[in-house]
C-alpha cells in the first residue's frame, strides 16, 4: 500500500540561527568576553512576561525561600509633574537588566553611558534597529529606572530583606513629537545598594545564547534558572523538581498545569539547544530530575561572584 509521504517542514530563518548559535556554543566555551549578568534572585523568580496595566503597581513572586517584589515608579514630565510610570515586563526589560548589569560589573562603576552602549548591545543579540524596537527599548529602561525591588530570603526561621532602587539617578530626554511620550535615559547611576548586591549575588550568562532566546520570555527565565542552579548541584547528585513546584515559579500565565507542561518542555527544548552543557531529564508526569552541569560561562575567565544563598533549592 503506497502512503502519501508527509512533506519535509520548512525551517525558518530564525529556527536555523538558532541551530547555528548553539552549535557555535557547544564548540566554543563562553569566556568574559561573551558574558552578560543577570542578578541571582533574578534567576530564580522573574519580572512580568507581559505588561499587566499601568494600574498595577506592584508584581510579586516567590520560589522556595526566596522572594521578589516589585514596585512601579514615577518618572518627572515635561511639566515639570510626577507621573505614574508601569511595571518592567517581557524580553526588552530582562535583556536590558541584564546589559546594565554587565555593563556595571565590567567597568566596575555605578554610572552607565546607556546610550552609546545599549546601540551596540542591540545589535550584537540580533534585534532589529528600527522604531517600534526603539520605542519598547526606551519604554522598559524607563520602567527599570524607576522601579524598585524588595529581595527576601527566609527559611521560616530567619528572614533577610534587601529594599533595593536599582537605579538612583537617570538622564530625561523630552521629545518634541508630542505623540510620542517616551522618556529617554542617555545614563543611569545605579543605587549603592544594588551595585554592592550585584556584585556579590551576579550570574554569568552567555550573551550569545540570550541573542537566540531575545524573543521568548519564557525561555530566558528558563535559561537563567539553569545557569545559576545546574552548576551548584553536587557533582554525581541530582535535585528532583515536581511539575507543580515548576508551575509556580514558571507559570504565571496559565490556569491548567498541563498547558504549562506542553509549553514549558517546549521551551526548554529551545533553551538546551543553547546550553548544550545542561544535564536534566524528564521524570514523566512528575517533574525534572537536575544534575550538575557546568555553567555557560567557564569560571576561571570571570569575577568570582557567589550565588544569594548557597542553601537555596529553587
Amino acid at each position: 500500500m503506497n502512503e502519501k509521504q508527509k512533506e519535509p517542514r520548512i525551517i525558518t530563518d530564525r529556527e536555523l540561527k538558532a541551530f547555528q548559535n548553539g552549535l557555535k556554543i557547544a564548540t566554543d566555551r563562553a569566556t568574559i568576553k561573551n558574558a552578560v549578568f543577570q542578578h541571582s534572585v533574578l534567576c530564580q523568580t522573574f519580572l512580568p512576561t507581559r505588561n499587566l496595566g499601568d494600574d498595577v503597581r506592584e508584581w510579586e513572586q516567590k520560589q522556595g525561600n526566596v522572594s521578589l517584589l516589585v514596585q512601579a515608579g514615577k518618572a518627572i514630565n515635561q511639566e515639570g509633574h510626577f507621573e505614574n510610570v508601569g511595571l518592567p515586563y517581557g524580553t526588552k526589560a530582562r535583556l536590558l537588566l541584564a546589559h546594565i548589569n554587565s555593563q556595571a560589573i565590567k567597568t566596575q562603576s555605578k554610572i552607565i553611558d546607556v546610550e552609546d552602549s545599549m546601540s551596540a548591545f542591540i545589535k550584537r543579540i540580533g534585534l532589529n534597529i528600527d522604531g517600534y524596537t526603539i520605542k519598547e527599548v526606551k519604554e522598559q529602561l524607563r520602567r527599570l529606572s524607576t522601579a524598585r525591588l524588595s529581595l527576601g530570603y527566609s527559611d521560616g526561621v530567619r528572614g533577610v530583606q534587601y529594599e533595593l532602587q536599582i537605579v538612583s539617578a537617570f538622564d530625561l530626554w523630552f521629545p518634541k513629537d508630542e505623540r510620542q511620550r517616551i522618556l529617554w535615559p542617555s545614563s543611569v547611576q545605579l543605587s549603592e545598594d544594588y551595585f554592592e548586591s550585584l556584585l556579590n549575588h551576579a550570574i554569568p550568562l552567555d550573551e550569545r545564547a540570550l541573542g537566540a532566546l531575545a524573543n521568548n520570555s519564557m525561555a530566558l527565565d528558563i535559561y537563567a534558572w539553569l545557569a545559576q542552579r545546574l552548576h551548584r548541584i553536587p557533582r554525581g547528585d541530582f535535585q528532583f523538581v515536581s511539575w507543580v513546584n515548576l508551575w509556580e515559579q514558571f507559570g504565571q500565565n496559565y490556569s491548567r498545569i498541563r498547558d504549562f507542561r506542553r509549553d514549558f518542555l517546549k521551551n526548554l527544548n529551545t533553551v538546551i539547544k543553547q546550553y548544550p552543557f545542561a544535564k536534566l531529564e524528564e521524570v514523566k508526569e512528575k517533574g525534572l530530575n537536575l544534575y550538575h552541569s557546568p555553567p555557560p560561562v567557564e569560571k576561571k575567565t570571570i569575577i568570582s561572584i557567589p550565588s544569594f544563598s548557597q542553601n537555596t533549592k529553587t
